[in-house]
């Protein structure tokens, strides 16, 4: 099970507003490169700030969904009005990995936070997303099995600000969470090369 299941669903509603972006103008690479700025921009911010002003930590479920919602439109503008391509394939990889690492990060900041569960995390992630895309390479499709996929990641985070705004939680269980997440990124990479190496047989 993993939250990807419901992108369906998820474009439906935002189908609407990818024709208007479509009319404007506004590419596929166009939104990944923002979407990706704006990631590094929040980290930082919450990274800098959010220890002296805990409000601040609502900023990751804000932007998580937001940006959820652009890495659908720009999957959509890709495939639905021709604007694929190669670059646009690295760039979608390469953004993605880089933007969950910095927000991974802005957690660092946390007052009694295990930096080593973050770190975990990070490369556990960077390593589920490459497990994923392994998969085209051997021959099968681009794998998002769950359970900690990328969705589920942004959930995760997204989260954590929520419980971290009215200190309800702490650095330790913030740490604690990493370490459940970077496991279940374990059990995500196994699975996607598993149903990657079922589908080619």
């Amino acid at each position: 099970m993993s939250i990807y299941a419901l992108k369906g669903r998820f474009q439906d509603l935002l189908r609407p507003g990818v024709r208007g972006l479509y009319r404007a103008g506004i590419t596929a690479n166009t939104v990944t490169v923002l979407a990706a700025g704006v990631s590094l921009l929040v980290a930082a911010a919450v990274w800098r700030w959010a220890p002296l002003h805990p409000l601040l930590y609502l900023a990751l479920p804000l932007w998580m969904l937001l940006r959820m919602a652009l890495n659908a439109v720009d999957g959509m503008l890709a495939r639905e009005f021709g604007q694929q391509s190669r670059l646009g394939a690295y760039l979608n990889e390469l953004c993605d990995i880089v933007a969950d690492a910095a927000l991974y990060f802005s957690l660092l900041s946390v007052p009694g936070v295990n930096p080593t569960a973050l770190w975990a995390l990070t490369w556990m992630a960077a390593v589920c997303e490459y497990a994923g895309v392994l998969g085209v390479m051997v021959g099968a499709s681009r794998r998002y099995d769950g359970p900690m996929g990328k969705s589920d990641r942004a959930f995760v985070i997204g989260l954590i600000g929520v419980l971290l705004a009215p200190g309800w939680i702490d650095g330790a269980i913030v740490g604690w969470i990493a370490w459940a997440a970077a496991a279940l990124c374990v059990l995500t990479s196994w699975r996607r090369v598993r149903q990657g190496l079922a589908e080619i047989g």
